[in-house]
């Protein structure tokens, strides 16, 4: 399969959410803030990257993380609303390299360059199950 013909350069594709007390950092550490936190902000990126990949990929195949490099800019109060955008600027035979931004309804509070691995479901699968065996036995 070859990446370069299926995911065009500057794709994109975004997600919106509302922060919740769920979704704060307060959730699972009760004296910290009751705002937005950074693992979950994380999550969003890279569930907004593989939504764009599964559009595009065969449906057998699918992605997984292989790189992030992230920056938590600012502050989401409960009750703010969160887009995250993410647009590809660059497709190896390998990877898809995607840039992030996540702005809440006042600031950018997020960016990051994040980097995934298109790969038949099937084949993944192996792998983990070989893993496991290795443990396991």
């Amino acid at each position: 399969m070859n990446l370069i013909e299926l995911i065009p350069l500057g794709a994109t594709h975004s997600a919106k959410l509302i922060v919740t007390h769920d979704l704060t950092v307060q959730a699972r550490v009760p004296e910290l803030p009751p705002v937005y936190s950074t693992p979950n902000m994380v999550l969003v990126m890279e569930l907004v990257c593989s939504e764009l990949l599964k559009t595009r990929l065969p449906a057998e195949w699918v992605s997984v993380g292989a790189f992030i490099d992230v920056r938590h800019l600012a502050a989401t109060p409960v009750g703010f609303e969160v887009t995250v955008k993410a647009t590809v600027v660059d497709v190896s035979e390998k990877l898809v390299t995607f840039e992030l931004e996540a702005h809440d309804d006042v600031d950018l509070i997020g960016s990051a360059k994040h980097a995934r691995a298109p790969i038949e479901s099937a084949r993944f699968m192996r792998g983990v199950e070989k893993k496991r065996a290795a443990r396991f036995g």
